[in-house]
């Protein structure tokens, strides 16, 4: 249970963090789909340890192992299967920890339900599973550009610093030119040094994703339930350390009068649109064709280079010492998993709404 997402185009990850690989399985996929494995990659690439100085020093190339569902370039329709072999794992560095359990971490919960856990690197529960994800989301953004929709992440706020400019005030191509993954470079350059400074003090601080998504037809989403903006949601909230999701005004739009907050519908160049989109491109949980725009908040990472204090499985007090290689700050890296969320459940609705009319 909890291992696979979405509806007609659906994923099942697998793998831990230490054991020999992990690896994705994509159904639904629609055959004649142009496969362009570099840009998959490329995803990839953005995504694994060892880029900068402000991310864990845990050296994986992430290549990947297309098994099934390709056929002289293009997707057959039948299930793909990729799998990222592991390849720098250092399993000792977390022999200390065999029996404790970390503060805030997954290993008690773990214990808790199954009665056995993988403590190397949190197994199941590491964020390296993340991988797998943005291998499978490569493939829908790859699909999404057929539809012409397009989805560009960021980094918006680390710690107390944050962006003060609006996304479309940014070329947010520019997030890409620096290691924080933020647009606005002068912004970039003073989280990069706050990240760097939480470091050497040997701890860690959290940060916000922002996520544009742009030119999704009006009309997917489905009602009740499935809520476009629920299941973007439930996404978001199934990224490791994530803490919380908002999107169009979000909390802000609270301390705003419905007759501010109000999107009014015009007619542009032969098309229903609305002048203003504090509603995040989404209305009674289906797309009204404006930007779909989101924050995602993610916690300090739970590993510290300093002793904390903890039980162990016998409940009897411990000291848990950090060892190993881990991020100051998760964001940087977060930026390719939040999009590969985003056009994972974009991808889906779209097949979902192709299927609703004739």
């Amino acid at each position: 249970m909890g291992n696979s997402f979405g509806k007609l185009f659906r994923i099942t990850t697998f793998g831990e963090s230490h054991g020999k690989a992990l690896g994705v399985i994509i159904e639904g996929c629609p055959a004649g789909l142009m496969i362009d494995e570099a840009q998959i990659i490329k995803e990839m690439q953005r995504r694994k340890p060892g880029q900068s100085k402000i991310t864990t020093q845990r050296k994986e190339e992430d290549q990947i192992q297309i098994l099934s569902g390709v056929f002289e370039g293009k997707t057959t329709g039948t299930p793909i299967g990729i799998v990222i072999p592991n390849s720098d794992q250092k399993s000792k560095d977390y022999s200390h920890i065999a029996d404790k359990f970390r503060p805030s971490h997954a290993d008690f919960t773990y214990f808790a339900k199954y009665g056995i856990r993988d403590y190397r690197g949190g197994g199941r529960s590491s964020a390296r599973e993340t991988a797998a994800r943005v291998a499978a989301g490569a493939i829908a953004k790859q699909l999404l550009n057929h539809y012409g929709v397009s989805i560009q992440a960021y980094v918006s706020q680390v710690g107390d610093l944050a962006l003060t400019k609006n996304y479309k005030e940014m070329d947010l191509a520019k997030a890409e030119e620096n290691i924080v993954r933020c647009p606005d470079p002068e912004t970039a350059e003073e989280m990069v040094t706050l990240i760097d400074s939480v470091r050497k003090n040997r701890d860690t601080i959290g940060g916000i994703v922002t996520c544009v998504i742009q030119n999704t037809p009006a009309g997917i989403g489905e009602p009740v339930f499935d809520r476009l903006h629920a299941e973007l949601g439930k996404a978001m909230l199934s990224i490791n350390a994530v803490k919380g999701f908002e999107y169009g005004s979000g909390f802000d739009g609270v301390k705003m009068r419905g007759s501010e907050h109000n999107d009014s519908f015009v007619q542009k160049e032969g098309e229903t649109r609305t002048t203003t989109n504090h509603s995040g491109g989404i209305q009674g949980g289906i797309s009204n064709g404006e930007d779909i725009y989101f924050n995602v908040a993610f916690k300090p990472v739970a590993t510290i280079m300093q002793d904390q204090q903890s039980v162990n499985e016998d409940g009897e007090r411990v000291t848990v010492s950090g060892k190993g290689r881990h991020d100051p700050c998760v964001v940087p890296r977060a930026v390719p998993i939040v999009e590969a969320m985003a056009a994972l459940v974009i991808v889906d609705y779209i097949l979902l709404a192709k299927s609703n009319k004739l």
